[in-house]
């Protein structure tokens, strides 16, 4: 009986040693399985991707295995008060008029998700809810003042149930100039827990405190001139081989006054043959036309882009399409997509503190095959600046509703939400949610 149980418990050692070695070997196994699939997204460059068709792909962690949301859009006039947000007091302002410059992502993003197929007509349904508003161009083109922005802005806000029943946490707003949020003076009351779609992420015209919240808020690319979009058609200007661009960089711009922008304009005065970086006219003979501007730009291998009066400027995006490399001055800068895109690979950051002949001594250094690998990098991920519907295989529209999938929730609470034993959501008078009557009060 000693002999089987010594036996047995022999055998039992055996096979513990033995699950313990194929655990072991697991491990190892797991281990270097996951070093090697890291090492390939690091060598690949991004989590993003784009197949010889020129499809874009996200990635499944943190997006889901496809686009699956629903987006309500209010009508302009479904909300007393929404019209003029987008037409100004008067209703004259005409939405073509709004869509060049860097406010033209508000009618483009608003005309693009009236046709998706991710809208639904049926608040019930949403997950989402878009709230249309051209409020940058009607300011600009007089159509309202600051205190009529505010107030019609609280006025629609004050109509609009779904907002108020989840504090505001499921509905868009889009805010794309430098002033950013801002530009709703009340902004920090009532949309600290909207979401912002914005290309600025830092301090804006000269505000002491920023609109934008990492968290929650999304980075939306500029808008880049349509005709220099056009990837596969006839844009307005071609690239330049890098042998027959005149400049090693340049910087197309005005200097507003600020540090950063002021050395370049010096800087290119000491380096006339190495750095183009006129002092650009709004108005007047030496204005340059569309074409010029365009035409100057892809005369240099690598494209200044300093802050303005914000972090964020144009020209980053605008190099992606004339073909040279983006050099990145704006120390805050916020740019989008940044969780798939890896941007050393398709732009070079330098020190805003350190411009000067240094920097130009840098670039001069870089030998002309890298930049060509960088520009060609780069070639593969400027369909996510164009503002096309998301049928298109890559668009700006594509990746913000991807970044949008991202912040949908399954619930939401406000502090002026409250649920029963039978999961009724009430008010603070207990009426149930269906039967809630704007305007409502304050909160």
């Amino acid at each position: 009986m000693a002999i089987i149980n010594k036996s047995r418990n022999l055998a039992g050692a055996s096979f513990t040693r033995t699950h313990q070695i194929g655990a072991l070997a697991l491990i190892v196994i797991t281990f270097f399985l996951t070093r090697i699939y890291n090492q390939s997204l690091s060598s690949s460059g991004c989590l993003f991707a784009v197949s010889s068709d020129g499809t874009a792909s996200w990635p499944v962690r943190g997006y889901g295995t496809d686009l699956s949301l629903k987006i309500y859009v209010y009508e302009e006039n479904e909300i007393d008060g929404l019209k003029e947000l987008m037409r100004g007091r008067d209703g004259k302002i005409v939405a073509d008029s709004c869509l060049k410059g860097q406010w033209g992502t508000q009618v483009k993003i608003h005309r693009l998700l009236l046709k998706s197929k991710f809208r639904t007509l049926r608040k019930e349904q949403a997950d989402l809810f878009f709230v249309p508003s051209y409020v940058k161009c009607t300011r600009m083109m007089g159509g309202l003042n600051d205190k009529e922005i505010n107030q019609t802005y609280v006025k629609v806000l004050n109509q609009m149930p779904y907002f108020r029943r989840s504090g505001g946490r499921d509905h868009i707003f889009v805010f794309p100039s430098g002033a950013g949020a801002h530009l709703f003076r009340s902004w920090a009351v009532y949309l600290n827990r909207s979401i912002i779609l914005t290309p600025e992420g830092d301090r804006t015209d000269k505000r002491n405190s920023s609109a934008f919240n990492t968290w929650k808020d999304i980075i939306i690319p500029g808008n880049v001139d349509d005709g220099m979009t056009q990837l596969y058609g006839n844009p307005v200007v071609k690239p330049l081989p890098l042998s027959k661009r005149k400049y090693l960089a340049n910087f197309l711009g005005r200097a507003q006054g600020k540090v950063g922008r002021l050395q370049l304009v010096e800087l290119a005065k000491q380096f006339p043959d190495k750095l183009e970086s006129p002092e650009l006219k709004l108005s007047g003979p030496d204005k340059l036309g569309r074409s010029e501007y365009f035409q100057h730009l892809r005369n240099a291998k690598f494209c200044l882009a300093p802050r303005g009066e914000s972090s964020w400027t144009l020209r980053f995006y605008e190099s992606f399409f004339v073909e040279c490399v983006p050099v990145i001055l704006s120390d805050q800068v916020e740019l989008p997509f940044q969780n798939v895109i890896d941007y050393t690979q398709i732009s070079i950051k330098w020190p805003s503190t350190r411009i000067g002949p240094e920097l130009l001594d840098y670039l001069q250094s870089i030998p002309d095959e890298r930049i060509e690998e960088i520009i060609s990098h780069g070639r593969k991920f400027r369909c996510l600046w164009v503002y096309a519907p998301e049928t298109a295989p890559c668009s700006a529209m594509l990746g913000i509703l991807w970044e949008l999938q991202r912040k949908v929730r399954k619930f939401h609470q406000s502090a002026e939400t409250f649920w029963l034993h039978n999961g009724s959501i009430v008010n603070r008078d207990l009426i149930e949610f269906h039967k809630w009557k704007p305007p409502m009060p304050l909160p």
